[in-house]
């Protein structure tokens, strides 16, 4: 049963961190455009499935598509999305400079990131009360003894709060790597 909850738990740690490589850093980084889909074919695909991504500067990434044809409707995507950045195309590759993040956009990337942990958290205290209601019914229909319930009980909670805090650890980094100028 604990192993089960652990696998839960370090699963939403793993959509935490996913969720949150899609905010900007002072740096460039491709992860920020797998969000944004690309209507190819007749279907919507992710961006790094149409092209090569590279970063070639620190606040540069470009996008070279396996097809040309592909380019403004890449382009248009782009626009499109709440990414704020203007991508720039020379007819071969599309090029996306990132701005310098001003103070104000630092501390909204911040904010944004809380956000999104306090959203890991709810998830993890839902793991939880889940994880207790199945030792209550436990307890009520296989007889578990009360003292053993109270023992899993508190072990749900020793993994809760060990995730709890993993959540933390991993918000402070991604702070730390918005706020570096």
């Amino acid at each position: 049963m604990f192993k089960d909850l652990e696998e839960k738990m370090s699963k939403t740690i793993a959509a935490l961190r996913t969720e949150l490589a899609t905010i900007r850093t002072g740096r460039a980084n491709a992860a920020l455009l797998d969000q944004i889909r690309v209507p190819y074919y007749g279907s919507d695909v992710p961006v790094s499935q149409i092209g090569n991504i590279s970063v070639p500067e620190p606040r540069m990434l470009m996008i070279a598509p396996w097809e040309k044809a592909v380019l403004g409707d890449l382009e248009k995507a782009l626009l499109a999305s709440d990414i704020g950045i203007t991508p720039s195309s020379d007819g071969e590759v599309i090029r996306l400079i990132l701005p310098e993040l001003t103070e104000d956009r630092r501390k909204e990337f911040v904010k944004q990131a809380k956000g999104m942990s306090e959203k890991s958290k709810v998830s993890l205290r839902n793991l939880r009360r889940e994880a207790n209601e199945d030792v209550k019914k436990q307890s009520k229909d296989d007889g578990l003894p009360e003292d053993e319930a109270k023992s899993s009980q508190d072990q749900i909670q020793k993994i809760t709060d060990k995730f709890v805090a993993e959540v933390d650890q991993v918000i402070e980094k991604k702070e730390q790597d918005i706020l570096t100028v």
